[in-house]
């Protein structure tokens, strides 16, 4: 049994003792290590070993955000059905999947969301959404009813800044009154992570603050979001977010800045000094940042049907043509998880921290 599902198993008694957590972490770190380890000289080692599916419930979206393809020509018009979800949750669980991550567009926008949820939580998943939250002061109750065990929020600054990112009007203020409601009648329930979306823009020690405010003022975990523009789901036309080398100094002061916080705060920030040390060099020569990926332990289900292991790549075929379980642990998809692992892609930003812990030659190259 893989170490991190024994923990998953032993969750009432590792909560109660943080240190026990801790050395099973380190050891289920350890042990994926030396998996990493043997599979880049042997490849063929990797197997699908699928441990979370994200179900893009519907493709529209509230905000405007600036890049963002959702709401506007990405899988226009598209949604998913209550039925294919459930059967979709089904085919999952069958196969070992153990957490379910529901997306968008904007997951809230699906009036079924409650009850996919609920679904899921019966089946025995951990169950998730990441959402902008401007519609939670809406719909807190309905979903915390359900069982929503954590939310991730993308964050694009306060005030004037998230309106002028998102291209919107008062939505900050929505946001701002779903989290005070979130914070003051399910914080003991549900826990939230603020995903700080690191731009040319955001790229600022202010901004860092203020968001950083924002978070505590929640109650919410702390976390780095870096801006890729190899998921499909993104273009930036115009140039205006991501970084050149003369931005260089303002990186390296923000990663000096992070590290700082992480050090102080070391609970409330997730990812690992390493990650934030590499932050520089990730988003200037992401070229040279080649972690293997980790994939195989991914499925990722669009409102229009299509399955892929991840949200960038990898296409394996789509619902309305045969189910999940048709289309998991095929070749097609062995295949699929060895030419991730050996980033036989466009080397996303996704799940870059995991990736980097299981990494050995990276955890030395960022090392502080």
């Amino acid at each position: 049994m893989p170490t991190s599902r024994l923990i998953r198993r032993l969750r009432p008694v590792v909560d109660g003792h943080p240190r026990l957590r801790t050395l099973l972490k380190r050891l289920d770190n350890r042990v994926a290590r030396a998996r990493y380890s043997l599979a880049e000289k042997l490849p063929s080692t990797i197997r699908p070993a699928p441990r979370q599916i994200t179900i893009a419930i519907t493709a529209d979206c509230n905000l405007r955000c600036i890049g963002c393809r959702y709401g506007r020509d990405f899988m226009t018009g598209s949604v998913l059905s209550l039925d294919q979800v459930r059967a979709l949750l089904d085919d999952a669980r069958a196969a070992g999947v153990n957490r379910a991550r529901f997306f968008g567009g904007e997951p809230m926008l699906h009036p079924d969301l409650p009850a996919m949820i609920r679904y899921a939580k019966e089946l025995g998943f951990d169950a998730y959404m990441t959402t902008n939250a401007t519609l939670l002061e809406r719909r807190i109750a309905e979903v915390a009813d359900a069982g929503l065990d954590w939310l991730t929020m993308g964050f694009y600054g306060v005030g004037a800044a998230f309106d002028s990112y998102t291209q919107t009007r008062k939505h900050f203020d929505r946001l701002r009154s779903g989290l005070e409601a979130l914070r003051d009648r399910y914080s003991k329930q549900i826990e939230a992570q603020l995903n700080f979306v690191l731009h040319r823009d955001s790229c600022d020690l202010g901004a860092l603050e203020a968001a950083w405010d924002f978070a505590s003022t929640y109650g919410m975990f702390f976390s780095v979001d870096p801006i890729s523009e190899t998921i499909p789901f993104f273009v930036d036309p115009t140039g205006v977010l991501d970084f050149e080398e003369e931005h260089r100094p303002r990186l390296e002061e923000m990663s000096a800045a992070l590290i700082a916080k992480k050090r102080a705060n070391p609970t409330r920030m997730p990812q690992s000094l390493e990650l934030l040390n590499a932050l520089p060099e990730l988003l200037l020569h992401p070229e040279t940042v080649r972690i293997p990926c980790d994939a195989n332990e991914l499925i990722w289900v669009g409102a229009n049907g299509v399955v892929q292991l991840c949200d960038t790549a990898f296409p394996l075929g789509n619902i309305h043509e045969r189910p999940l379980r048709e289309i998991l642990f095929t070749d097609e998809h062995k295949q699929a998880c060895v030419r991730a692992f050996k980033l036989d892609c466009p080397n996303c930003h996704c799940k870059i921290d995991s990736r980097m812990r299981k990494h050995g030659p990276s955890l030395r190259r960022f090392a502080l």
